[in-house]
C-alpha cells in the first residue's frame, strides 16, 4: 500500500496512492507498506537505479545501508517495535530514500513510530515541514523511544533482582531475563546503527540540513553516546542478575540435599539398633525380657534425638 501526505497551506492531507496516478508536485513524503510487484515497478518508474532488493537492504554493510545515487540518499535503519501482549522487541528495517523534494520510506511491517509521526503531521506539531525535517523526526522519535525503553527495562530489571530471593520457582525469572537481555541486544544494535546513519546524513547531506537541523542531529548523536553507557551497564546488571539466580537455585538444591542427608544420619543409630535385634542369633539375652521391647524402641528414639541435638548444637541445622 502507498500512502502519500501532501503539503496545502501548512496543512498536511494524506491518501492512498494507486500506481498510474499522477504524482502531486507539493508531496512532502511517500510511505510504502508491503509494496505489490505493481507498486514496486512504479517505484522503479520514478527511480534513476534499481531499487535495493530486500536481502541487500536487511545487509549489515555500510556500503548496502548507506549511501548516495541519482535519487539523493539511501538509509536502511533498524527500528524498535514493541510487542506489549509478550513483552518483546523486534527490530524492523526502514528503507529511507531522501530526496530533493520529499522523502520515500519502505517497509514490510507496522512501526509505532510511523504512526506517531503522521500523527504529529495531522496535528501539524512538526516545527519543519520539509523532507529533511521529517527524517530527522522519525530519528529524533526513535531515539527518544530507545531511552524510553532503557528505562523501563531497568525499571524492569529492579522488581527482578527483588524477586529472585522471594521465588519459590525460578522458571520465571530466569524466562524474563533471557528476554530482557534480548530485548537490551536488540536495543544497543537500533543505537548503533541510528548512530551510523545519522553520522552517515551528517558527512552527505550537510548542504540540505539548516542550522535548526544540524542542530538537532548533533544533538541526536550526543544522546546516543550518552544511552550506549546505559546499554552496557543493563547488560552488566543482566549478567549479574542471572549468576544471582543460578547461584540462588543452587543453593535451594543444597538445602534440599541438605535435608535428605541429615535425615538419614539421624535415622542412622535407630537403624543399627533395629538391625542388631533383627539378627537371627539363638542367644540373644533381650529376647527373653519383658521389657526389651520398649528398651529398643527407647533406645532408637534416644539415639536418633541425640543425633538432632548434635546437629543442632554444631549449627548444622
Amino acid at each position: 500500500m502507498i500512502s502519500i501526505y501532501t503539503i496545502h497551506q501548512n496543512t498536511i492531507e494524506r491518501s492512498t496512492f494507486q500506481p498510474g496516478q499522477t504524482l502531486p508536485e507539493n508531496v512532502l513524503w511517500i510511505d510504502v507498506k508491503s509494496a505489490t510487484a505493481e507498486e514496486k515497478q512504479w517505484l522503479e518508474s520514478i527511480s534513476n537505479a534499481d531499487l535495493p532488493s530486500e536481502i541487500t537492504i536487511n545487509e549489515i554493510e555500510i556500503s548496502s545501508r548507506q549511501y548516495r545515487n541519482a535519487d539523493g540518499l539511501h538509509i536502511s535503519s533498524l527500528f524498535p517495535q514493541r510487542f506489549i501482549s509478550t513483552k518483546t522487541i523486534k527490530n524492523i528495517n526502514i528503507s529511507l530514500n531522501l530526496r530533493d523534494n520529499y522523502l520515500i520510506t519502505t517497509r514490510e511491517d507496522s512501526l509505532s513510530i510511523l504512526r506517531l509521526v503522521k500523527h504529529y503531521l495531522r496535528q501539524r506539531k512538526m516545527k519543519h515541514m520539509s523532507p529533511q525535517g521529517l527524517m530527522l523526526e522519525l530519528f529524533y522519535l526513535k531515539v527518544e523511544f530507545l531511552s524510553d525503553l532503557i528505562e523501563d527495562i531497568y525499571t524492569e530489571l529492579e522488581t527482578l533482582g527483588a524477586s529472585i530471593y522471594e521465588a519459590d520457582e525460578l522458571d520465571d525469572v530466569f524466562r524474563d531475563i533471557t528476554r530482557l537481555e534480548d530485548a537490551t541486544g536488540k536495543i544497543r544494535l537500533s543505537l548503533l546503527d541510528s548512530q551510523r546513519s545519522l553520522r552517515f546524513i551528517q558527512r552527505q547531506a550537510q548542504q540540505q540540513l539548516d542550522m535548526n537541523d544540524q542542530q538537532r542531529l548533533n544533538e541526536m548523536l550526543r544522546d546516543i553516546d550518552s544511552l550506549m553507557p546505559h546499554s552496557q551497564f543493563i547488560f552488566d546488571k543482566i549478567n549479574f542478575l542471572m549468576d544471582a539466580a543460578i547461584g540462588f537455585s543452587g543453593l535451594q538444591q543444597n538445602k534440599i540435599i541438605k535435608i535428605f542427608s541429615v535425615a538419614a544420619v539421624i535415622f542412622l543409630p535407630p537403624t543399627v539398633i533395629a538391625s542388631i535385634y533383627g539378627m537371627n542369633f539363638k542367644i540373644i539375652p533381650e529376647l527373653e525380657w519383658a521389657f526389651g521391647y520398649p528398651m529398643a524402641l527407647v533406645l532408637m528414639v534416644l539415639s536418633a534425638w541425640g543425633t538432632y541435638s548434635f546437629f543442632k548444637w554444631r549449627k548444622w541445622l
